[in-house]
């Protein structure tokens, strides 16, 4: 079982500020777009978020890229290009699990650090193409999806399955190091160190419980398939996300 950490969500160089911790729920403010989009942050709810925490340098009505999109115990996600590659080229497919994390501070932008804020488990993979129509957009999602908008490189794809979004800002789901300086700065599940993730081969980034993550990079992926540590721990992750909607 292939394991992917997915970055998403606002950073500093994606929207220019961490997502917002708003009443311990973690809310991921998906990037802004002006292109293969026909969703603004106004319709998704995040209007007077967005607005805060750019102080108004990106408006409610501006387009985001509103992906992975979940609803109802589903996910949807999209990918395309040289990630896309990477997830192909390292096996990524059904069975296998997105854990999505992301930028998260306060309202204010204070207390920054990554921690997980959702999961995917993959189901169905579909190949869209360069040149997908909206009727590609998966049934019974709210909003047509952007990796069904425009035009894209021809790998486009799109995973769908069981998943969802972290209802509370528990420790668990915390990746930096609690009071550390860097929010690069994991600290990680033992099981990890033996069996890796793709784009940190360096040994240098590896320490003990400690792991110095790439500062950009979307997919990264580790097979857990002969790791039991590493399947319970994942597993444990998501009964966590499902059971913090029933708290």
């Amino acid at each position: 079982m292939k394991v992917v950490f997915s970055r998403k969500g606002f950073d500093s160089a994606s929207g220019g500020a961490p997502s917002p911790i708003i009443e311990d729920v973690p809310n991921s403010l998906p990037i802004p777009t002006k292109r293969r989009s026909s969703t603004t942050y106004e319709d998704i709810g995040y209007g007077d978020w967005v607005e805060v925490v750019t102080r108004g340098r990106i408006e409610r009505t501006h387009l985001c890229h509103f992906d992975p999109m979940f609803e109802k115990g589903r996910c949807a996600f999209g990918q395309s290009g040289a990630a896309q590659s990477h997830l192909e080229k390292n096996g990524v497919g059904v069975g296998d699990i997105f854990l999505f994390f992301g930028l998260f501070s306060d309202i204010d932008g204070r207390h920054r650090h990554h921690r997980i804020f959702g999961y995917l488990k993959v189901v169905e993979i579909y190949k869209l193409g360069s040149r997908p129509g909206k009727d590609q957009s998966p049934p019974g999602f709210s909003f047509t999806h952007p990796h069904t908008i425009g035009d894209w490189n021809e790998n486009n794809c799109l995973y769908l399955g069981k998943g969802n979004t972290a209802q509370n800002a528990n420790d668990e789901f915390r990746l930096t190091e609690q009071g550390g300086r860097l929010v690069s700065l994991w600290t990680i599940p033992s099981w990890l160190s033996h069996t890796g993730l793709t784009y940190h081969g360096r040994q240098s980034r590896w320490t003990e419980n400690k792991l110095h993550v790439v500062s950009r990079g979307q997919e990264f992926v580790t097979d857990v398939s002969k790791s039991q540590k590493g399947q319970r721990w994942v597993n444990n992750i998501i009964d966590a996300i499902d059971d913090s909607h029933i708290q």
